[in-house]
């Protein structure tokens, strides 16, 4: 039993799932070089957000075909520009097994009406992908930002495949080895693993997405800020540098930031290797504690960035007001803030444990949960 508050605290005690912990070595200083009060159209301006779209190829490993463009909205803009442009050629398979997943096919049963086959899975599973008929586009995320359970394996999506696979990555990409020959739309925001600020997306399009935006006009009008292509060819200029729409040079300074800082701690192998140091120290936690367990039961599924966690133990009657209890506790302690499940998944926890968290502020901030859960329970 821990009866007494531990010594030490994180340094940073970040760990909100969006918008994430900055860089640990962010300070404002680091934005001086932005170009603010200057068109984004002026050459300072499209070489920086060029320069922001060939950085993320080169950490990323974006294949050289592959077009890589910066648009509005975060990751949800750019999910649903590639819905309302893609959809409707061929048939849809719609899978989910958390909420953003839930909300792509509402959007797409109800407001592009398409009649699209929907699987489902609950809040800890995952959808059979060997069921799923890839020769249909199929929609996607990776890795369920409020449930802690992703795609697997690459081998869950074959290689060769008549439709596009689109793929709501926003907490997998920079922390996760996307296999790119098996994602045709991918799309992510700076603000999670990164730790950037929000307000902009990423679009990123396989050549067979290029064609497919090229060959077919969706049946519904498409708003300008959705508008991919002019007179049947892509516009070029939009995955270049020439935005759709004004984007803050102060975030693009930011997340060029961030990018410089992830090539300095070993590129996309280095950012892996830092979130599943943090994954495997609350997956030690776990193991030594039999009152809280990973939300996702099958440990090939869980979430190497949203870290999900319910609690188990038999006395406790009211899991939504127990968990909030927790984490208030541990926010009025400034040990770990923002850590409350999502408003839509089961009651429990929910730590970010992407690349910008340190793993020593995760060690720290466990032995406060410990603490937090015996003071709560014996209340």
């Amino acid at each position: 039993m821990t009866t007494k508050a531990p010594a030490t605290k994180p340094t940073n005690p970040r760990f909100s799932s969006g918008p994430c912990a900055k860089p640990p070595t962010f300070t404002l200083d680091k934005l001086a070089d932005a170009p603010l009060g200057r068109s984004h159209r002026a050459a300072v301006g499209k070489a920086k957000l060029l320069a922001a779209i060939e950085t993320t190829r080169d950490v990323l490993g974006v294949p050289a075909d592959y077009k890589i463009g910066i648009v509005p909205a975060s990751d949800t803009g750019a999910y649903e520009m590639a819905m309302w442009n893609l959809l409707g050629e061929r048939p849809v398979e719609m899978l989910a097994w958390e909420s953003f997943g839930s909300g792509w096919v509402t959007d797409v049963i109800k407001q592009l009406k398409i009649d699209a086959q929907v699987t489902t899975a609950d809040y800890g599973e995952i959808v059979d992908f060997a069921q799923v008929n890839f020769d249909n586009d199929v929609c996607f995320t990776w890795n369920g930002t409020t449930s802690g359970v992703r795609v697997p394996s690459k081998d869950s999506i074959p290689a060769e495949r008549a439709g596009l696979t689109l793929c709501d990555a926003t907490s997998a990409a920079f922390a996760t080895d996307l296999p790119w020959d098996r994602l045709d739309v991918t799309t992510f925001s700076w603000q999670k693993v990164l730790g950037g600020e929000g307000a902009h997306g990423v679009l990123i399009l396989s050549p067979r997405a290029v064609a497919r935006l090229e060959s077919y006009t969706p049946a519904w009008p498409l708003p300008k800020i959705f508008r991919l292509t002019k007179g049947g060819k892509l516009i070029d200029g939009i995955f270049t540098g020439a935005t759709i729409n004004t984007p803050s040079m102060l975030c693009v300074e930011d997340y060029l930031f961030a990018l410089d800082w992830a090539k300095s701690v070993g590129g996309l192998k280095g950012l892996i290797a830092r979130a599943d140091a943090n994954t495997a120290a609350i997956t030690d936690f776990v193991a030594e504690h039999d009152w809280i367990d990973f939300l996702a039961t099958d440990p090939a599924t869980r979430s190497n960035t949203s870290v999900c966690l319910k609690f188990t133990d038999d006395r406790i009657t009211d899991g939504a007001a127990f968990a909030k209890a927790i984490a208030k506790r541990l926010e009025s302690e400034n040990v770990a803030l923002d850590i409350g499940a999502y408003r839509d998944a089961p009651p429990g926890l929910r730590i970010w444990c992407g690349a910008t968290v340190e793993t020593s502020d995760i060690d720290a901030m466990l032995p406060w949960l410990a603490y937090a859960f015996e003071q709560e329970i014996n209340s």
